[in-house]
């Protein structure tokens, strides 16, 4: 094998989260007339509320379904969720990766909820339709730590009696999502959109607002859990009048990435990106005897945040020696799963930079083993 150092990706950026900006973004391009106003002034909240209707429009969201922005990233909006809306029946959780795990820590040893557990080890999923759906149910759409997704909202059944809370973080924006199947979602703009961390996004649907206009929970709910007053939705939020003050930066920026997303055909276009990158990806993994997908099922394997196991060499290594080549930045497995290298392969990124990283892989792994 050739020592020789291959041509580097354009753009070497396949973090997790935050992952890449859309090609052609900076900042000199973010509008910033909003910028040093207050985000209650008639510009702030016509600027929020901008964000939310391009969410709606890029996403393809049912007018029936709200959307707010809302602090602490997709934990905070899911945490959100779960305290202000858990309780009125049993739980069920679903775990096979990091952040399904912390859903399980919340709702044993802060609500004590005493859920239902379905759990799968790293790469494979547990067995849906062992699910009870007079439960609430909470699930990752996309285990961005183990690389495995529900390919679809099929094993959702319409006749649901529970809520289903879906963390959709590295889902949206990259999948078609069934929202008639989901009551609540939640993600950040850190995720597809390449955007900055901080903010979360909460979408409920009717049966989501039905609860929490039927249910009060018997603890003490944080100002920035409530989204009710007097029993009734304070629909503010949902129009971009945030519960506390948000980054009008990070708004900015997350605009940037929703109109670019416009740009481009909206949806179908990010998914088809999103496709040809893993499609790229999984040439890749399958001319090599060394790599391999820890998610062993096509089905249910990532189409964004791509995990991989490595044989006869040292992952880490590999992922340190690529950064230091400016080839590939923040593609070590996440610290809780298993070894190995993992790839953001959503919508902004380029498939000629996934490409690129073909031969750097061989490279890092000739030097390192």
């Amino acid at each position: 094998m050739s020592n020789a150092r291959p041509p580097l990706p354009k753009r070497p950026f396949f973090s997790s989260g935050p992952c890449a900006k859309p090609p052609g973004w900076s900042a000199a391009k973010l509008a910033t007339e909003s910028l040093g106003r207050s985000h209650r002034s008639p510009l702030g909240k016509a600027r929020l509320a901008h964000c939310i209707d391009l969410m709606r429009s890029t996403l393809e969201l049912p007018e029936s379904h709200r959307i707010a922005i809302v602090p602490g990233s997709d934990t905070g909006a899911f945490e959100l969720a779960m305290w202000a809306m858990l309780g009125e029946r049993p739980v069920t959780c679903l775990a096979w990766e990091s952040f399904g795990e912390g859903w399980v820590t919340d709702a044993v040893k802060q609500l004590k909820l005493d859920p239902a557990i379905l759990r799968a080890d790293y790469g494979a999923l547990p067995d849906l339709s062992a699910v009870d759906w007079s439960s609430d149910v909470l699930f990752t759409w996309n285990g961005t730590t183990s690389g495995v997704r529900v390919s679809d909202a099929e094993w959702i059944p319409a006749d649901r009696t529970g809520l289903n809370f879906a963390d959709a973080t590295s889902a949206v924006f990259c999948y078609p999502i069934d929202w008639a199947k989901v009551d609540v979602a939640t993600f950040s703009w850190q995720k597809a959109l390449g955007g900055e961390g901080g903010h979360g996004v909460l979408v409920l649907g009717p049966r989501a607002v039905e609860r929490l206009e039927s249910f009060a929970p018997d603890r003490p709910l944080p100002k920035l859990f409530r989204l009710t007053k007097g029993g009734e939705l304070n629909e503010g939020v949902f129009r971009g009048e945030t519960i506390n003050t948000p980054s009008m930066l990070a708004v900015e920026d997350a605009i940037f990435a929703l109109e670019w997303a416009q740009s481009l055909g909206g949806l179908p276009a990010l998914i088809a990106r999103t496709d040809a990158n893993a499609a790229a990806l999984d040439r890749i993994v399958a001319t090599r005897d060394w790599l391999g997908h820890l998610a062993a099922d096509p089905a249910s394997r990532s189409q964004t945040s791509v995990c991989l196991t490595v044989a006869g060499a040292d992952p880490k290594a590999i992922a340190a020696l690529l950064e230091a080549e400016g080839a590939a930045y923040d593609i070590a497995a996440y610290r809780d799963a298993p070894p190995g290298l993992r790839i953001w392969c959503g919508p902004t990124v380029d498939t000629a930079d996934i490409e690129a990283l073909g031969p750097w892989l061989d490279y890092a792994l000739e030097k390192t083993r």
